[in-house]
């Protein structure tokens, strides 16, 4: 029987992971899997080793402050690997966790093949990371298909397996009337997948949605969490007596709200994406500690912080970050966008461009599964 160690570093991974596992079950059952993932791959039926959010921190300080945890979990997720012996070991994103594995691994049993899904963010910050990912890493597989030049440069087998959040929306259609009413205007809230940006973001974001309601009761505000992070969001609201409040975690019911979304509020990130490609006009919000900004700002050598705006070299998207994310900046936002229906549309138009110049051709979690399936196999 053939094997596989997944890892993953974030419920982001753990959900892309998940996809491309599902795929790859399919049409090759005889696998065993074990992983460091979280619910969605636990919904497959695959095992974790330890509890995701046991390595999910927000920002250098947090990763600092937690560093000797981080590196027992390093050790022991080597271990176990070593211990499990699979035919692949498949990390994916999470660089900074499941790369310093899978270096360690390739150091104890070269014959294991890794493969590496979401590739780190090199043209971002840290170029020189690729020349020593060469060393550990066999195939890397590339979201955009503007990263491969990097990779060519130092001849690392890689792949282009396009962006699985601007793949066509399908859902299983889902009823969402019985969760909002059809006379109510739909705002999505993306807060973020890990709780420590969460607690950061939720705080301002319900003070936005106080002056929304001031204005106008008739929107439905409607939070897109995680399984991890649900219950962090509904305990914080449920004793602030809004009426016109939701939080949900079902993957379809999420799709279908966003699609009846008449804006989106999100968290920097490629989540962005999703909501691009839903058609929602939308801004980005972030913030980090003063320390971990100005650390942020020392690293990187991009201008902004979402993959629409860099990929243009310009704000197509509004991003409100660090002192501009508070809630009367989100509100003057939103506001001025939705009084603004040439505004949003020109927004859209441009990003509904930037999307088919990145779109791969056919699905990617396809495209990883049939990697993965062959690497198997040869």
């Amino acid at each position: 029987m053939k094997k596989i160690f997944i890892l993953t570093g974030e419920p982001s991974g753990d959900k892309l992971a998940s996809t491309a596992i599902l795929k790859l079950q399919k049409d090759f059952d005889d696998i065993e899997y074990l992983s460091v993932g979280g619910s969605n791959l636990n919904k497959i039926g695959i095992k974790s080793i330890f509890d995701l959010k046991e390595i999910t921190y927000l920002g250098f300080t947090s990763v600092l402050f937690n560093i000797f945890k981080i590196k027992k979990r390093i050790d022991q997720a080597v271990d176990e690997i070593i211990k499990f012996n699979p035919d692949i070991l498949f990390s994916v994103d999470s660089p900074d966790f499941t790369l310093r594995v899978a270096e360690k691994v390739k150091k104890r049993n070269s014959k294991i093949k890794t493969i590496h899904y979401v590739a780190p963010q090199v043209w971002i910050w840290r170029k020189g990371r690729v020349k020593k990912i060469k060393k550990f890493i066999d195939h890397i597989l590339l979201l955009f298909n503007f990263e491969k030049k990097y990779f060519d440069e130092e001849n690392i087998n890689n792949t282009f397996v396009g962006h699985p959040l601007i793949e066509d929306i399908i859902t299983n259609k889902t009823d969402i009337n019985n969760l909002i009413s059809r006379d109510k205007k739909i705002i999505s809230i993306f807060p973020g997948s890990r709780k420590s940006e969460t607690n950061v973001l939720l705080p301002i974001l319900i003070d936005f949605i106080k002056m929304m309601n001031h204005d106008n009761l008739n929107y439905s505000f409607v939070f897109h969490a995680t399984e991890e992070n649900k219950d962090q969001i509904v305990n914080y609201i449920k004793n602030k007596e809004f009426k016109n409040i939701d939080v949900i975690s079902d993957e379809n019911m999420k799709s279908e709200i966003l699609l009846n979304s008449i804006f989106a509020v999100c968290k920097s990130g490629t989540v962005s994406l999703q909501v691009c490609n839903a058609n929602v006009p939308s801004i980005i919000i972030y913030k980090l500690s003063f320390i971990n900004f100005m650390i942020f700002k020392l690293l990187v050598n991009v201008k902004f912080a979402n993959i629409i705006n860099i990929i243009n070299n310009k704000e197509v998207i509004p991003e409100l970050l660090q002192g501009e994310c508070n809630a009367n900046e989100i509100y003057n936002s939103v506001k001025y966008i939705l009084k603004n229906p040439s505004i949003a549309k020109k927004q859209l138009e441009e990003c509904n461009k930037t999307l088919e110049g990145i779109r791969s051709k056919s699905s990617s979690s396809e495209e990883v599964a049939l990697i993965l399936r062959n690497s198997l196999i040869n």
